[in-house]
């Protein structure tokens, strides 16, 4: 009897102790791509490593894709990423990536119900840096000599957070009018700017894969911050609160991270930490800054995103990242599973055809969002009832769609065939779904 029942622990012991014997070091660029490669060769039906571009110094922006089906879109499986090292000094996020890409090969192998459910019902991607020439600079001085900016721009001293396009003054001044709160297109004005390719690159990612739901990942402080960056009125520090439409949502966004981390809702102090707060806070409120990649992500796509600081000291010592996934393993794991809240659905034509770029908008929000190259859209909402129409050209249906605590509510729209071809895209492309041989990045689809 006493065999019996401990026989039947092992697959639970197992579980436990995938993340047992994880090294946990520092990855250098060559490092990294070997890491990256091992998982994939470890997990081979359900990863997919490419690349989105390269960085000054020709290092490729590397992204593990985990899926049930790896290089494709799946109609009606929403899409999330995963962001790190954007500023090269601050590394935490970079190593959790990699620690995380291990995590989920490793339990959907051991058959972990959890991991193998996330991995089937989700697309996620993983870049654990954008700022991979950065981090080099970082890393030859190391976490006991490094300055407070050593590494964090791009080789161009570029700060990539701030190199995105300022979008924030077009949906401010639309505001009174309900207008221009998402997809709004890219001046052409931008691009006579400085671009760094790592910007470009990342523009390119967003505008190619129909994301959902992001996190960017930062040092230097410890919270969760919301959207909106950008003041709606001059100053810097303490600019004021600057809400999206979406406020009550992103709150909730960002405290599922704060609150399933190891310290985040509850220490800081002083200078560091937001506790007084739960771990979040708007980023205009903190302090307001233009051009940056969260903002872009919410008014230029589909995708919300929130900047994660995870630590006030930017480059721990090695010791310490044990007890940094430790801290974060469960949030990047609830936080993922958000991607699935609200409603979800397809646009067809009484044809049964997809229809892209459809606009999806919930009665009484500005924003709205877009439906993907086969017709399907996700839209997160909080628990409640709501009106949404989704309209293309001539051609629009209204429904009333209820959203539960759980997983999102499927709400299905139908369209004239004849409306929808009568107007033009209500879209900028960001609805694309990619995978197979329509990836526009399949060129950098190699063993690396």
């Amino acid at each position: 009897m006493i065999f019996a029942i401990l026989l039947a622990a092992l697959p639970a012991l197992a579980l436990a102790e995938v993340d047992s014997s994880f090294v946990f070091e520092y990855h250098r660029y060559t490092a990294l791509r070997s890491v990256l490669l091992a998982v994939s060769q470890d997990c081979p039906d359900i990863t997919r490593l490419y690349s989105i571009g390269q960085s000054v110094q020709g290092r490729e922006l590397l992204v593990l894709e985990i899926s049930d089906n790896p290089g494709q879109h799946e109609l009606g499986e929403p899409e999330f990423k995963y962001v790190g090292n954007m500023h090269g000094n601050e590394v935490r996020g970079r190593e959790l990536i990699i620690l995380l890409a291990q995590y989920l090969c490793g339990e959907y192998k051991a058959g972990n119900s959890r991991i193998v459910s996330l991995v089937r019902d989700t697309r996620i991607h993983l870049m654990p840096t954008m700022n991979p020439d950065g981090f080099e600079v970082a890393a030859n001085q190391g976490p006991d000599n490094n300055g407070w900016t050593t590494g964090r721009n791009n080789m161009q001293g570029i700060d990539l957070n701030r190199n995105f396009p300022e979008l924030n003054s077009i949906a401010y001044s639309g505001e009174s009018s309900g207008t221009n709160q998402d997809h709004i297109p890219i001046p052409s004005s931008y691009w006579s700017g400085t671009v760094a390719p790592e910007t470009r690159a990342m523009i390119t990612w967003l505008q190619s894969y129909p994301f959902v739901l992001s996190a960017n990942m930062h040092d230097g402080d410890l919270v969760a911050n919301y959207p909106y960056d950008t003041a709606k009125s001059g100053g810097f520090w303490g600019s004021g609160y600057a809400a999206t439409p979406d406020d009550a949502l992103w709150r909730d966004l960002a405290s599922t991270y704060a609150q399933a981390h190891g310290t985040m809702a509850t220490t800081g102090g002083g200078s560091c930490g937001f506790q007084g707060q739960g771990g979040i806070t708007n980023g205009a409120d903190w302090y307001s800054l233009s051009g940056g990649m969260q903002d872009f992500n919410y008014l230029h796509t589909n995708c919300y995103e929130l900047t994660l600081e995870l630590g006030c000291d930017k480059y721990p010592r090695e010791s310490e990242l044990r007890m940094e996934w430790n801290n974060n393993k469960e949030s990047l794991l609830a936080f993922m599973e958000k991607v699935h809240i609200g409603i979800k659905g397809v646009v067809t034509d009484a044809n049964g055809n997809g229809v892209a770029d459809a606009k999806i908008k919930v009665q009484g929000n500005a924003h709205g969002v877009n439906s993907a190259a086969d017709g399907d859209y996700w839209r997160l909402l909080r628990p409640g009832t709501y009106s949404v129409t989704a309209t293309k050209g001539q051609a629009s249906q209204t429904k009333s769609c209820t959203v539960g605590s759980g997983a999102a509510t499927t709400c299905d729209f139908t369209l004239d065939a004849a409306g929808v071809l009568s107007g033009g895209t209500t879209g900028t492309g960001t609805g694309t779904s990619t995978g197979g041989n329509n990836d526009p990045f399949w060129w950098l689809n190699q063993d690396w």
